[in-house]
């Protein structure tokens, strides 16, 4: 799933690609992409693209006093065209879910592979009658969002680190890849409970936070939005490296598996050499 760092990297990217551009045509083409039906696709035919803003994994493009608003979930992403085929492409056929044609002949589709089908477009007056932006905690990027705030957020909270981290209520744009990274840095076991961390763990967590994600927006700035998902990839330490050996320490990376998805961490880093056993087979190891 693309997260706050990728989001942003395209949000960068469409700024320089469409602001100050017209929109020729909007075309839904999966039944389930479009989530609002007032004011229809047809009112963005025409506008000029004033700016492109993102609300945690959401990206918003401003046509004039509307907003496309994009969510890409987990399977989903944008691919930028330089030209479009004469033919108009087939509804329902493929992973094509809606194409965005400029007036210049070049735009963009979004697509969303498999058969879950979770991608998300949104054509509102307001980002916030989107129900998801509206419920967004603040933006970790935001200068605001020091460690005084960051504690704010946690205090009252009682359950795990990683469940807090991707909690897009409390912490808007990060999701199960860089919450994995973040305790990693942090060296902190994703299973702590955020009420019994200290005050020099919560110091120790937000600078994880911050600099883990600076860093993987720093790696993805001025990139194609066809490279994002290799840099992503390339840029992780502990997740989705299951086996391999840890870049600090050297231990083996392990895994603990839920029903649709898995984290990653470091035995010797993030839990005192103690692996977690896995919650498909057994309860955890405290």
């Amino acid at each position: 799933m693309p997260e706050l760092p990728e989001v942003e990297a395209l949000r960068v990217f469409l700024d320089d690609h469409l602001v100050g551009r017209e929109i020729d045509r909007v075309l839904p083409l999966a039944i389930s992409v479009l989530k609002t039906y007032d004011p229809p696709l047809t009112a963005l035919h025409g506008g000029t693209v004033t700016g492109v803003g993102r609300h945690g994994k959401f990206l918003d493009i401003a046509v004039g006093p509307l907003h496309l608003v994009t969510h890409l979930a987990r399977a989903g992403w944008l691919h930028w065209r330089d030209g479009f085929p004469d033919a108009p492409p087939r509804p329902g056929k493929g992973p094509l879910a809606l194409r965005t044609v400029l007036t210049t002949g070049d735009g963009f589709d979004l697509t969303e592979a498999g058969t879950t089908k979770r991608l998300a477009v949104y054509l509102v007056r307001d980002p916030a009658e989107v129900p998801g932006v509206a419920r967004l905690g603040p933006d970790p990027l935001d200068p605001s969002f020091d460690r005084e705030a960051f504690a704010a957020l946690l205090e009252g909270e009682r359950r795990q680190i990683k469940g807090a981290l991707r909690d897009q209520s409390l912490i808007a744009g990060i999701g199960n890849a860089y919450s994995d990274e973040i305790l990693h840095v942090a060296k902190m076991s994703p299973f702590k409970i955020t009420a019994r961390l200290t005050d020099d763990e919560i110091t120790r967590l937000h600078t994880a936070l911050r600099t883990t994600l600076d860093e993987a927006v720093a790696r993805s700035s001025g990139l194609a939005a066809g490279r994002l998902k290799a840099e992503k990839k390339s840029g992780m330490r502990v997740h989705g490296r299951t086996g391999e050996a840890c870049p600090v320490c050297g231990d083996t990376i392990r895994e603990v598996s839920f029903s649709d998805s898995s984290l990653q961490y470091c035995p010797t880093c993030q839990t005192g050499g103690k692996p977690l056993a896995d919650r498909r087979l057994s309860k955890l190891l405290k």
